[in-house]
């Protein structure tokens, strides 16, 4: 150990004897009673607490049921339970607990499946994590302290190695309706992606696609150097917005340790609709389309989590899905998304209803990091497919009918010709994988002909 190290671990026992010696000299906490149930929301009186804090309602059974602070008017509290709250009286206890929410986090995650608690939901055991690390993170990152995107990321996806490239330390929207295989492409880049290891953030889902993507979609392979946050669709708001936190601090964790983590969270809209039941909940004023600002403050603050760490530090490369309802682009939630995430791809209906997986929407899709992290000849290669590929599509109809003739024009004489290859290569077997090096000959084969200006 070196002699920085062994400084850094005598300067964190002396702040642990030093917090156990300011929470033993703290008064009790002051209990209050619950006064109120307004539909997910709980009122209570007579007790202090933080926003964010938990607290314990003990019934006058003597029944235990935990909730947290998410807000407060004068002397009154407003709380949510984190689990079903059936049982509650009038006059229930309120025991506030000391100390902010902490989960704990170490090597025995890995192949492990929890709940939004950190609990085990497979069945495996206790998971005896050692290291405690606050579930809201350490707070913002000096942005002048992130270490640049400067690597290629191999996800393990041909047309997005080769044509969409993400970096590491990179957040990228996965933008999709529903139906159209984000789920497939998920698993696709959990099995085969070159990082160090997986997190994944399975936020309000439905309880059934939980086991089907753990044991069908990600694969033996990918759940050994995976772990899984699973909170299905009928846990309490409160539970989802947890599950996502938690999910982006064992990403984080693994990231300090100099590890690169791919993060895939599905879904980022999930997470904004619990905001948004918590802050309707506790009276806030909707602002667009049904949505609190509340909403659009807390995502910024979930993925700016994600990304390269310090000097010599790891890195997170995030993809988070965002349902688009009715397929539109331009939801509150993909609007929002797309201006703070690095680069979003589009899943097209119109393809996956045509048989090409993954039904990547080239044209509506673009990474932002790309060209900053690629050779020129590769984006040489990129940008002539890219041409080629708008071409075709802008003259489609033409084509199709019959109405365009040979000769006319030879952009789209090119174009014509190369369509069979484009399509082949576009094309990929979930249970296929196209390492960087392979993708980028493959897209170098389609392009030799010369596609394009």
């Amino acid at each position: 150990m070196s002699l920085q190290q062994d400084r850094q671990a005598l300067w964190s026992q002396g702040l642990a004897r030093y917090q156990f010696r300011a929470q033993s000299l703290l008064p009790p906490p002051v209990e209050g009673t619950l006064t109120r149930v307004v539909g997910l929301t709980l009122e209570a009186a007579g007790c202090e607490a933080a926003v964010g804090d938990r607290c314990d309602l003990v019934s006058t059974l003597g029944g235990r049921i935990e909730a947290e602070v998410v807000g407060f008017a004068g002397e009154r509290l407003f709380l949510m339970p984190t689990a079903d709250a059936h049982g509650l009286s009038p006059n229930a206890r309120v025991v506030p607990r000391s100390g902010h929410q902490t989960v704990r986090v170490g090597e025995q995650l890995l192949g492990r499946v929890i709940d939004g608690a950190g609990q085990p939901l497979d069945g495996l055991g206790a998971l005896n994590c050692e290291e405690p690390v606050s579930l809201m993170g350490s707070g913002p990152i000096n942005p002048l302290a992130r270490e640049p995107i400067t690597a290629p990321l191999d996800v393990g996806v041909r047309s997005i190695n080769s044509l969409l490239t993400v970096g590491r330390g990179q957040r990228v929207g996965l933008f999709a309706g529903s139906g159209v295989g984000k789920s497939v492409l998920l698993g696709m880049m959990a099995r085969y992606t070159a990082a160090d290891v997986i997190v994944v953030g399975l936020i309000g889902e439905r309880g059934r696609e939980v086991k089907e993507f753990i044991e069908r979609i990600l694969g033996e392979e990918g759940r050994r150097r995976a772990v899984v946050v699973a909170v299905p669709a009928d846990q309490s708001p409160l539970m989802r917005l947890n599950g996502a936190w938690l999910a982006t601090a064992v990403a984080e964790y693994f990231r300090d340790q100099g590890r690169s983590v791919l993060l895939l969270m599905d879904s980022l809209t999930r997470f904004a609709q619990a905001q948004r039941e918590i802050g309707l909940a506790i009276g806030e004023a909707p602002a667009t389309k049904g949505y609190p600002p509340s909403v659009f403050a807390r995502l910024p603050q979930l993925v700016e989590r994600a990304g390269n760490g310090g000097r010599h530090g790891g890195s997170i490369t995030a993809f988070y899905t965002v349902l688009t309802e009715g397929d539109d682009q331009n939801d509150p939630i993909a609007d929002s998304a797309r201006a703070i995430l690095d680069g979003h791809f589009v899943l097209s209906r119109q393809l996956a209803e045509a048989g090409q997986y993954p039904a990547i929407d080239i044209e509506a899709s673009i990474s932002r990091a790309m060209h900053d992290i690629i050779p020129e000849a590769h984006f040489e290669s990129a940008r002539r497919f890219r041409h080629a590929l708008s071409t075709y599509m802008q003259n489609r109809d033409l084509i199709s009918i019959g109405a365009y003739r040979a000769g006319s024009d030879p952009r789209v004489d090119a174009a014509l010709a190369l369509w069979p290859r484009m399509q082949g290569f576009l094309r990929q077997h979930m249970r296929e994988r196209a390492d960087l090096a392979a993708s980028l000959a493959a897209l170098s084969e389609v392009t030799a002909d010369g596609a394009g200006p």
